[in-house]
């Protein structure tokens, strides 16, 4: 029998049963588009994820003052360590494995334009904290180093602060008084898609001024082990994310000399570091992509299941034109092909339709508006190619253990079969 006529008989044998076909490929079509969606769908969260944090910052490490945890230098153990302006020029300075770092200064103050009043967190940074922060301005412009080195009165908003205190007017060059001093607004930030922060709230909420207009008008309060030049906390950026790890060892040395610690004491300093936090997130989505994609495949293999299920069904229905052709010459081999090809159509067929379906969700989804909880799903090239070796190997095993047992039949005993 020529492959022609074993392709003729499988149309044939495929239109005689429409639904049943189309019932055990659905089986088939859904298990190929759930590997596609649900991997998909696992590397999109994982790429939103990336996304989100890169608000935050790449390869940065924010660092607070914590509490000593051995003695060291005279000192005993239990004693605050408080960062200073001092420090963010010592790691500017001599921290050759730190690309640019920020003192940050945070008070909650009142502010008051002509139109309505707020009391908003206020960071004073140096002017490098707005790259490495992903600060972006929406309008107007960010702040410079004349700003910083002249201590000028400027401040830049977030997109929700713009909108309560100047509430959908123009903001850029209006005059902003906060607490008493009046500063002017010179730029209004992109608003981000923020998952997480540190210190006050996200950046949408903030108010951002140079660090010595914040330092001069807002000093810190007298309190018992509170002094001028004392800051919030201290952001650095990586030089190079290779060395992150020895960076961070260089930061502690060099504090750990300054305030009397020893650089071994991990308590000294608390450390917020959002490489650690990508790489975790990263191996929590890759392990859920890979628990997606074998839900997945075993979805696919209950396909095949079916697919092996009706091909018996089949061979029980016709065993007697089985011992009919055999009696008219047909081989084992022939027989064996005949029904390795009609289960192989459904296989391929359906294959066919799952890709299309999963490729062409994927490929609408990634262009539609979605909300911000659900990802756009990524095609994988891995997870086709997954899929489709998984299809072959089910297409091998559902269809030729039925077509191994037609083969094998008597065909004086299918002769007998009413």
């Amino acid at each position: 029998m020529n492959l022609r006529e074993v392709l003729r008989q499988t149309a044939s044998s495929i239109a005689a049963h429409k639904l049943r076909s189309f019932l055990t490929m659905f089986g088939i079509i859904w298990g190929i588009t759930s590997v596609i969606l649900l991997v998909g769908l696992g590397k999109g969260f994982s790429r939103d994820q990336k996304e989100h944090l890169k608000t935050i910052g790449v390869d940065l490490a924010i660092i607070w003052g914590g509490r000593t945890s051995e003695q060291a230098g005279g000192y005993a153990a239990g004693r605050l360590v408080r960062l200073s302006i001092r420090d963010a020029y010592l790691i500017k300075n001599e921290a050759y494995l730190i690309k640019t770092v920020s003192p940050e200064l945070r008070r909650s103050v009142a502010e008051v334009s002509r139109y309505n009043a707020a009391s908003r967190p206020v960071r004073g940074v140096w002017p490098d904290y707005q790259r490495f922060r992903s600060l972006r301005v929406e309008e107007g412009r960010l702040m410079t180093d004349d700003d910083e080195s002249e201590g000028r009165r400027v401040v830049i908003l977030g997109v929700e602060s713009r909108d309560q205190l100047f509430a959908g007017k123009p903001a850029v060059g209006e005059l902003l008084t906060m607490n008493g001093s009046p500063y002017t607004v010179i730029g209004v930030l992109e608003k981000k898609k923020q998952n997480g922060s540190y210190g006050s709230g996200p950046d949408n909420t903030q108010l951002f001024v140079p660090y010595s207009s914040m330092a001069r008008d807002y000093p810190p309060p007298e309190e018992p082990g509170i002094f001028k030049g004392w800051i919030n906390n201290l952001v650095v950026e990586v030089a190079d994310p290779e060395h992150h790890e020895e960076a961070m060892h260089q930061v502690y040395r060099i504090l750990g000399r300054e305030h009397g610690f020893d650089p071994a004491d991990k308590d000294a300093l608390f450390i917020w570091d959002t490489l650690d936090g990508s790489k975790l997130v990263e191996r929590i989505f890759d392990i859920m992509t890979i628990f997606f994609g074998a839900v997945a495949l075993m979805t696919l293999s209950l396909g095949g299941i079916g697919v092996m299920n009706i091909m018996l069904v089949a061979v029980t229905e016709r065993t007697r034109e089985i011992g009919v052709r055999k009696s008219l010459g047909a081989t084992a081999s022939d027989i064996r092909n005949q029904f390795f090809a009609e289960s192989a159509a459904l296989m391929v067929i359906s294959g066919a339709i799952g890709l299309g379906i999963g490729v062409g969700i994927c490929l609408l989804a990634s262009h539609a508006e979605l909300p911000d909880f659900i990802p756009h799903p990524v095609i994988s090239p891995a997870a086709i190619a997954v899929s489709l070796l998984t299809l072959g190997l089910i297409t091998v095993g559902a269809g030729m253990y039925p077509a191994q047992r037609a083969a094998a039949l008597s065909p004086i005993e299918c002769l007998r079969q009413e």
